[in-house]
């Protein structure tokens, strides 16, 4: 399963493997020719189109000398591109949208018996993804998707015609869903959404996102609660309350400024403009003085000027992110930016896209460079980062979603899932550093189930030390990155 994208991404593409399994399929082992490769689509931006072009090129040969594989091309992309993916790539077997991923299986099934390619587009949403199986890449973490599509029409983004206007789960299918994750070992959860939190407006409550974030501090396990994306448009106070008092929602925000100049918000439009999202930014700050905040940024839209530009650098200088994804603008075909007059030259889109990486490095930099000296608590992870075999490190993400790579020591070694509690020695941009050895381990249920699953044995706790009741949520004097999907 190869993925391009998105959060959104990610979440079908769990969905889409438990589809598969749920069909009697397997995963393919690793140096092996798989029966089946599935690549899951964005349209966000041109590189999603180039990348995946060259990839089914790269497959032509290897399914030429394997004919039984079936390549099957899902997510925005095949929503939009439709017949055309069959036509450059005609050794592709099925073509499905962001509407119909629950029909893979029977798409795979038909193109093998009719010898053809299936492509089926739905024009409306055939299943809520949440409902489908899954197979989550993760033990101790999980995406759980909220609503799906979304009711803004930005200008650059081509991202409501391919999902479609959103749509809401129930409140209580939501939380459903939470609590049988958390009964399986889940301890953090990501709630997902296109424009997270203008969740309830499809059925009529403006503060349902922060009553669902109330009500999943109240699910006894769970340890963890992340969301994204929310849009500055929606960002109202009683979110920000939420947050600041519910235990188990982490000091982190990722909203998506895109620019900083009022005039290029309303050119992208974007119902917020420069004074209100850095509003949102110092309400958030006044809760929670020490949340990491991150976002996503465009260089180069279109009549983008010198001036509108330096008003983004002057957002960032006053957000003071932890963390920005930065792109430079690129036409995406069907958008109403991609016929707009002054188009601003590549060579231009380099420089201030270089300009505004080189002072988000900075920042980056000095606001890690505060945590060392102080302590962390970790959730392991698996994955994050290679395992350093010199001074035996892991890594893991803080409460405010900082990674960070930590000494063993000569104790007992943690697992994905497990708790830590680190001092950390060092910064640098893009992380930090705990080479002190680790304080304090606390085993979990998550580090149970992540053992489980790559069958190892779980260990009985000691019964003679008692450490006292686990905290939920964030240790008292904790700092406070990211999530983000640049769709919002």
């Amino acid at each position: 399963m190869r993925t391009y994208g998105c959060q959104m991404n990610v979440h079908d593409s769990e969905r889409l493997s438990g589809l598969l399994e749920d069909a009697g399929y397997a995963r393919a082992a690793e140096d092996t020719t798989a029966d089946i490769v599935v690549f899951n689509t964005c349209a966000v931006r041109e590189n999603a189109d180039n990348r995946l072009y060259g990839n089914l090129g790269h497959l032509r040969p290897v399914k030429d000398a394997n004919p039984g594989m079936q390549i099957a091309v899902g997510g925005c992309l095949a929503q939009k591109d439709r017949g055309e993916i069959v036509r450059r790539a005609p050794w592709v077997d099925v073509v499905f949208g962001t509407h119909n991923i629950g029909s893979l299986p029977a798409l795979l099934e038909r193109a093998r018996v009719q010898k053809e390619a299936q492509v089926e587009i739905a024009e409306s949403l055939e299943h809520f993804p949440s409902t489908l199986p899954s197979r989550r890449e993760s033990a101790y973490a999980a995406w759980v998707s909220i609503s799906v599509g979304c009711n803004n029409t930005c200008t650059f983004c081509i991202v409501p015609a391919l999902r479609g206007k959103e749509q809401d789960r129930r409140p209580g299918d939501v939380l459903a869903e939470v609590r049988a994750l958390v009964a399986e070992g889940v301890s953090e959860i990501t709630l997902l959404g296109q424009n997270v939190n203008a969740y309830g407006s499809g059925f009529g409550d403006r503060q349902a996102f922060s009553k669902l974030l109330r009500a999943c501090g109240e699910i006894e396990g769970l340890e963890r609660v992340r969301f994204t994306s929310p849009h500055p448009r929606d960002f109202t106070d009683d979110v920000i309350e939420a947050m600041a008092e519910t235990p188990n929602v982490m000091p982190q925000l990722h909203m998506p400024l895109q620019s900083g100049s009022s005039r290029v918000l309303k050119a992208m439009r974007r119902s917020y403009r420069q004074e209100r999202f850095l509003g949102i930014v110092e309400k958030v700050r006044e809760v929670m003085p020490h949340a990491a905040i991150t976002t996503d940024i465009i260089v180069g839209f279109p009549g983008e000027t010198e001036e509108d530009f330096v008003e983004t650098l002057h957002v960032v200088r006053e957000a003071r992110f932890s963390a920005a994804f930065t792109f430079q603008y690129s036409k995406r075909p069907g958008t109403p930016a991609a016929t707009m007059d002054d188009q601003v030259p590549p060579e231009v889109v380099k420089d201030r896209y270089q300009r505004l990486v080189d002072l988000q490095e900075e920042i980056s930099w000095e606001e890690n460079k505060k945590l060392v000296g102080t302590e962390v608590e970790l959730l392991v992870a698996d994955g994050e980062g290679r395992k350093d075999g010199e001074h035996r490190r892991l890594s893991g993400r803080a409460p405010d979603n900082r990674l960070v790579h930590f000494a063993v020591g000569d104790g007992e070694e943690p697992r994905p899932g497990d708790v830590v509690t680190v001092r950390v020695t060092y910064a640098a941009p893009h992380h930090l550093v705990a080479d002190s050895g680790v304080r304090r381990l606390r085993r979990t249920r998550a580090g149970d189930a992540w053992a489980a699953r790559n069958g190892e044995p779980v260990q009985e706790k000691k019964p003679d030390v008692l450490l006292g009741m686990p905290r939920i949520g964030r240790p008292a004097e904790q700092p406070a990155p990211v999530g983000g999907c640049d769709l919002v």
